[in-house]
């Protein structure tokens, strides 16, 4: 049975980032909306029967303050409010123009029964649940086509109690793939901020579809064995803001992607304009901040700085294989300080799981123009494994100013790749040789390559609008 996090590990975490004031201090620079904007219309969900001592059930208490809540959409919005208390529940969906606000002592409890969280149609974009073929169960809080959404509190706690569900993926006895803790999906206007986020039973924090989205000052916590417990995911995903978040989960601290092979390509919604700032984490089975390996729609236009990993497998990671076709590209990440990590910058090309065999193996990603700079690293195990796909073209990779203190006799491994380096210690491998300046300043993506405009997304908004929930 595995260990789930409880308010203790809160609090610690919380101690600790309190300490590193260099990753959570600063304001803001992303368009965010107020979380502590008030709505016309407020109610307790202690006004709907629900009972907070941990043990009932209070599906239905959710379900009917929402349905009521529901005819306030185009008053204002409204806010229901969860006071102090233990408020067990299964699934239920959140409406346009709501604001889910957590009491300080408020902890929002996932069923550990599997048949509270519903079982519902894969997204078009992976053709298939994630796990396993056929559906997949929907999240603990969910939305769909929804507008102005806001998760906050006065720093309150949603567990998703996951340990039955990492138990039952162990033992091989899912019938479908596992929920996530949040997802939003084909949203605008999403606001997640201010709230603990314990024991997903998958992936934590979900956005797909979405745009205008901000994660700001998040807690995520899972035992560092549990399985793919991702701190958060955006997902075919634009316009993302995730700053000043500490996160320790099973799995990557943050996972940019966009769909899944052949199904992904054909959805062809990329990730774009992503910006992280301030984050702090670790794991011990995964990375810092991954893109892929569910990349085919394409990733594009992210910009990461001011992050600190610690006592983590992979601090930097791009995941992609044969036959997920897509791309990575404009992608500039800075500001790095490691420590105790095995791996500082991973390019793994071999992730070779896919949906179904009606993939397409000669569907190879294009990888181009990814800037690291300013890494400082102490107690690193390996600087870089950069190994593309022989035959494809893995190009403009720049390395400026790292300075890692390696362990390996052998601190680079490359191959497949093409780019250029200036400042890298200890000395970069052959294929990235070729100093940056003078010559090839204009070949490495940088911040003057001012983030692309939303209105450049390749999905219509007709298309969005078809969209199933």
């Amino acid at each position: 049975m595995k260990r789930s996090f409880n308010m203790v590990n809160v609090l610690l975490a919380v101690t600790f980032l309190s300490h590193i004031t260099w990753a959570v201090k600063g304001s803001s620079n992303c368009k965010q909306t107020d979380p502590w904007e008030i709505r016309p219309h407020s109610v307790s969900i202690t006004e709907f029967g629900a009972v907070g001592d941990g043990v009932t059930l209070n599906t239905k208490a959710f379900q009917n303050a929402i349905f009521y809540l529901n005819s306030f959409t185009d008053k204002g919005g409204a806010k229901l409010f969860v006071p102090a208390g233990r408020w067990l529940t299964g699934s239920f969906d959140l409406i346009s123009h709501l604001t889910l606000w957590l009491d300080k002592d408020a902890v929002i409890l996932g069923s550990k029964n599997p048949y509270d969280w519903p079982v519902v149609d894969p997204l078009p974009s992976y053709g298939r649940g994630r796990e396993l073929p056929g559906a997949r169960h929907r999240s603990l809080i969910y939305g769909c086509n929804l507008t102005d959404v806001i998760i906050t509190g006065d720093n309150g706690t949603i567990d998703g109690q996951g340990s039955v569900w990492w138990n039952w993926f162990q033992s091989k006895t899912l019938n479908y793939t596992r929920p996530h803790l949040v997802e939003l999906k084909n949203s605008t206007g999403v606001v997640i901020s201010n709230l603990n986020f314990l024991n997903s039973p998958f992936w934590t924090i979900h956005p797909v579809y979405c745009s205008r989205v901000t994660v700001h000052n998040v807690t995520i916590l899972a035992p560092l064995d549990s399985p793919n417990t991702d701190g958060i995911d955006p997902d075919s995903s634009d316009d993302v803001c995730i700053e000043d978040c500490y996160i320790s989960t099973g799995d990557d601290l943050i996972s940019i992607k966009s769909g899944w092979d052949e199904y992904g390509i054909s959805f062809a919604r990329p990730s774009t304009n992503i910006t992280i700032r301030r984050l702090t984490g670790h794991n011990r089975n995964g990375s810092g901040i991954a893109i892929g390996s569910e990349m085919s729609g394409g990733v594009s236009e992210v910009h990461a700085e001011n992050l600190y990993f610690f006592n983590t497998s992979t601090a930097i990671i791009i995941k992609t294989a044969p036959g997920r076709g897509g791309y990575v590209r404009n992608i500039y990440i800075s500001d790095v300080t490691l420590a105790d990590v095995d791996t500082a910058i991973r390019f793994n090309s071999n992730f070779s799981e896919h949906p179904d065999e009606f993939y397409d193996p000669k569907a190879l990603p294009l990888i181009e123009r990814i800037t690291v700079k300013d890494v400082r690293g102490d107690n690193i195990k390996v600087a870089g494994l950069l190994n593309g796909i022989e035959g494809d073209s893995f190009r403009n990779l720049c390395l400026l100013s790292i300075t890692l203190n390696v362990t390996s006799e052998s601190p680079w491994n490359c191959s497949y790749i093409q780019g250029y380096s200036a400042m890298v210690s200890p000395e970069i491998c052959e294929p990235l040789k070729e100093s940056i300046y003078p010559k090839h300043y204009s070949d490495c993506y940088h911040l003057s390559n001012h983030l692309h405009s939303s209105a450049h997304r390749h999905l219509s908004k007709e298309t969005m609008a078809d969209i199933q929930c």
